[in-house]
């Protein structure tokens, strides 16, 4: 791939939301010089991946979607893993996206050729591409993270994260043990329940419980949707707004945090009855600190006589089960990670070389940093989707992805120009955000307690510090001064 007179080329790093939506942002605009490469064998990024019992997003489906691309026919509110899934096929579909996938196709290092102004890609099979335009677009939450445990390795049974759900392990009458309580936790340990014999949770942390109104849409509904737009595009906009208001509460208004920590109260004391185990579900840190979990079913699964919480250390895994602080083994006969994603861990393992051969790695030494989440000094015509300091605490990450996918169009808009070879983002423009970002982070909730939000050193890396009308308002236009357009 080269410049063409169809414009800059382009290479997509992945085929989830964020890849997608900046192809068809690109697309739209009349660019067609792009290729999406993916590792796996089909679309679907994490909701390709993540295919545990239960699945689920935990924002609603009206705004966990393209803007442009509502889907009048979402089964229930808060759509299942499947039906997520399937919309995004359809999409890729609807603006024939399909031509400009290469499956099976793992990057593992991209390096800058500052002569000719272009992008070599590596592949693990050998191949080599080039374009005037890198995109990761890998996101946050899909490199899964097994914990730091001693002896993971002797576990005589099945033992696997939930993000590689082993679907031919037969759980019905077997003791399973569940090491993790995040976002994924709550919704596969009700439905583990209902099929083990026993389930031992192991809680390092609570987190906080926020009941969900989940009801499935009816035939009226999507007649109405479908046929009346506009009665969607109202609901779409009262879920924004409540996620600002949860924003706005968790940022700046730490009475109205309370209150929402007060709800989370009233729904343990409605479902736990025994006081024992509601003081082992109570947390012990600020509300939004850790990401706040929606789920209706996991406090009334935890207090089945079948469910176990278990607070003490873990020690070491045995070849029976796991053993706990004071030395007693609780034995299973599953083990299911529920620990989570190296989301501090920006593209992953791939290998990438700036100007002068500097790497990527050394560049984010300190913790991963890039201008307006997208663009790193020294990595010229390179942009993250969903990079560093993207992440939200409340609202649809989608909302995000859609505004990078514009800021990137903009920029390939301008190195479509004649004689402009690369646009490298000036690094006095990156330290200033930088420093005004994680100033504003220190002051927030996100820097209350340990949590995926922040790497060991307490610096946050994953989340965005304000409202996400300020993010759009920040990445409305490519501003050329905040770069050094090369040649």
């Amino acid at each position: 791939m080269s410049s063409s007179a169809k414009g800059p080329s382009v290479l997509i790093v992945g085929t989830g939301f964020g890849g997608i939506g900046t192809a068809i942002e690109l697309k739209r605009a009349g660019f067609t010089e792009f290729t999406i490469l993916e590792s796996a064998a089909t679309s679907g990024g994490v909701w390709r991946d993540n295919t545990y019992p239960g699945a689920a997003c935990d924002i609603p489906s009206p705004l966990y979607s393209f803007s442009f691309e509502p889907n009048p026919r979402w089964p229930k509110r808060f759509s299942h893993q499947p039906d997520i899934l399937a919309y995004l096929r359809r999409v890729i579909t609807k603006y024939g996206l399909e031509p400009h996938i290469r499956y099976r196709t793992q990057v593992t290092g991209a390096a800058f050729d500052e002569d000719r102004g272009v992008w070599r890609v590596e592949t693990r099979g050998g191949e080599t591409f080039e374009a005037n335009v890198f995109v990761p677009a890998v996101g946050q939450l899909s490199r899964p993270v097994l914990p730091d445990i001693p002896n993971r390795e002797r576990f005589a049974g099945d033992a696997f994260h939930s993000a590689r759900w082993d679907h031919g392990v037969e759980l019905t009458g077997k003791r399973v043990a569940v090491i993790g309580t995040g976002a994924s936790a709550v919704q596969f340990v009700p439905e583990l329940r209902k099929h083990a014999k026993h389930v031992t949770v192991f809680q390092r942390t609570p987190p906080y419980i926020m009941a969900k109104s989940d009801p499935a849409y009816r035939r009226w509904q999507h007649w109405l949707f479908e046929h009346v737009p506009p009665t969607q595009l109202l609901g779409r906009l009262r879920i924004f707004l409540l996620a600002e208001y949860a924003t706005y509460a968790m940022t700046r208004h730490p009475v109205l945090a309370k209150m929402f920590e007060l709800r989370t109260a009233q729904l343990r004391r409605r479902h736990i009855k025994e006081p024992q185990l509601r003081a082992k579900l109570k947390p012990a840190y600020p509300l939004g600190c850790k990401r706040i979990l929606f789920t209706n079913d996991y406090l009334p699964a935890l207090a089945q006589p079948n469910v176990d919480v278990e607070t003490r250390r873990i020690s070491e895994i045995t070849e029976q089960g796991v053993r706990v602080e004071d030395g007693t083994e609780i034995e299973a006969d599953v083990l299911v990670y529920g620990t989570g994603f190296a989301a501090t861990e920006f593209l992953g393992r791939m290998k990438v070389l700036g100007l002068g051969g500097r790497a990527l790695q050394d560049a984010w030494s300190g913790g991963a940093r890039a201008y307006l989440g997208m663009a790193v000094p020294g990595f010229p015509n390179m942009f993250c989707v969903y990079g560093p300091n993207t992440n939200l605490g409340a609202g649809s990450i989608i909302y995000m992805i859609e505004r990078q996918a514009r800021y990137i169009r903009q920029a390939v808009e301008r190195l479509a120009r004649p004689g402009v070879s690369y646009v490298d983002v000036r690094p006095e423009v990156e330290q200033r955000y930088d420093d005004e970002v994680q100033r504003r982070l220190g002051r927030s909730v996100w820097s209350a307690c340990t949590s995926w939000y922040r790497q060991a050193d307490g610096r946050v890396t994953t989340n965005w510090p304000g409202l996400v009308t300020e993010y759009d308002r920040r990445t409305r236009r490519l501003d050329l001064a905040d770069y050094r357009v090369v040649a």
